[in-house]
């Protein structure tokens, strides 16, 4: 189960973080058999960033792979070989990213500013209001900013200027871990609390508010149901994970929510056209239909294995675990297709897709890049 940590509202407005996670110790995974090996892959190319944490997203544009270290080193690769297009260091920690379109790259330091790059150098930055545990969106000309007083801003990726800006202050505690910032056609897309909101992207007002979760229970912690990142999109359907509480889908044209389950799970979900996956606190990884938020199927041997938020590509879903490990699994039923190895630190962030190649990012900032054979 990831660690709680929740920023808190009142005298430090968002100033610090506190640690409300258990001193339990977690029980130890099974061993696991020989890898199934039912699926050929090639080890297409590696890279080194730096360290990261759960809030150093990779994302992929304009056939590049920026990545991004706690250190403040950002990185566009090439997606075919893994070398660098251009790579920099802020000379500043870096808390969030990274956001990008293919040309305007977006971070936030740990000193709540919001920097935008472009072919390598910086273009401008800002000084937020807030610390900020997602990643920017840059798309339509604009980066749009979460931050964890649950206010979405926009701003102008030209020179930075703010455009406007969006609150939604709830609950005293937001989780400190990447949420969910997305467009939808012309709708952005935001998680606030446990509610997908859908905001007009040209002045922040708001179209539609969709509950995922509703807070429950007798104190602060108990109530805290954010939506984590990532979420996954088909269409005008995005189905989301509320954090410790529920998994469901939602109708992004209308704002209605289509389905809402019970679940007890920490990392993002992904999917495909049919179904929806992600993982339980205790690593029971299962499958939802997309249509109803019926049970599809779920498996029990990747439990107590710290595992990542998924992401669904063709037959196969993939997954990686606290020992550095990719599980790649079947899709139709939760089989094992193979496993793949980095470099044994913990995959904290969901695989992504360049071009054909399924890249993963490791703690220890190992970026590593396979295709199918």
């Amino acid at each position: 189960m990831a660690p709680l940590r929740a920023a808190c509202l009142g005298a430090v407005v968002l100033a610090g973080l506190v640690a409300c996670s258990s001193g339990a110790k977690k029980p130890e995974p099974s061993a696991l058999p020989p890898v199934a090996a039912l699926m050929g892959t090639q080890l297409a190319w590696t890279a080194q960033v730096g360290a990261g944490n759960e809030s150093m997203t990779p994302v992929v544009a304009a056939g590049r792979v920026f990545v991004a270290s706690t250190s403040g080193t950002v990185a566009a690769l090439d997606g075919g070989s893994g070398r660098d297009v251009w790579r920099m260091n802020l000379g500043a920690p870096i808390a969030a990213g990274v956001g990008s379109d293919g040309q305007t790259v977006a971070v936030v330091t740990r000193s709540n500013q919001l920097v935008a790059l472009a072919d390598g150098r910086e273009v401008w930055r800002v000084r937020l209001p807030a610390r900020a545990f997602t990643a920017p969106l840059v798309t339509g000309a604009r980066v749009f900013v979460l931050t964890a007083d649950r206010t979405v801003t926009a701003f102008d990726a030209s020179n930075g200027a703010r455009l406007w800006a969006q609150s939604r202050t709830t609950e005293p505690l937001v989780l400190s871990q990447s949420g969910a910032l997305l467009a939808v056609g012309d709708t952005l897309v935001a998680g606030l609390s446990g509610r997908l909101v859908g905001l007009n992207p040209i002045n922040g007002s708001v179209r539609w508010e969709a509950p995922v979760a509703t807070a429950r229970g007798t104190n602060e912690v108990e109530r805290l149901v954010d939506i984590v990142g990532p979420v996954s999109r088909i269409g005008d359907s995005v189905c989301a994970r509320a954090y410790s509480a529920a998994v469901g889908c939602v109708d992004a044209r209308s704002g209605s929510v289509v389905w809402s389950r019970a679940a007890i799970g920490t990392t993002g979900v992904h999917g495909d056209d049919r179904l929806v996956f992600g993982s339980d606190s205790d690593g029971r990884f299962q499958a939802w239909q997309r249509s109803s938020g019926e049970p599809a199927w779920d498996i029990q041997r990747l439990k107590y294995r710290g595992l990542s938020a998924p992401l669904a590509l063709g037959r196969v879903v993939a997954v990686g675990d606290s020992s550095g490990m990719v599980h790649l699994i079947s899709r139709e039923d939760g089989s094992e297709m193979t496993r793949l190895s980095t470099d044994g630190s913990p995959i904290l962030l969901a695989p992504v897709l360049s071009g054909d190649a399924l890249v993963v990012q490791t703690r220890n900032g190992g970026v590593y890049a396979w295709r199918p054979q």
